[in-house]
């Protein structure tokens, strides 16, 4: 019989349950950094369509 650190098998228990939930995560929410930049590019190309739309406002008379 060998003896075990309970609290040694408690902790690694622990961080095999925050791995598995971040690789989870990772899987849900994640995205690339190049999906990100696509994004963010698109957005940016859209407000400046849009800006490029927007007319002058004329005071009231």
């Amino acid at each position: 019989m060998t003896v075990v650190n309970l609290n040694k098998f408690r902790k690694a228990k622990a961080r095999a349950e925050k791995k598995a939930q971040a690789d989870e995560n990772a899987v849900r929410f994640g995205r690339t950094k190049v999906e990100k930049s696509l994004d963010r590019a698109q957005n940016t190309k859209a407000q400046q369509d849009l800006d490029g739309k927007k007319r002058d406002e004329q005071p009231p008379k």
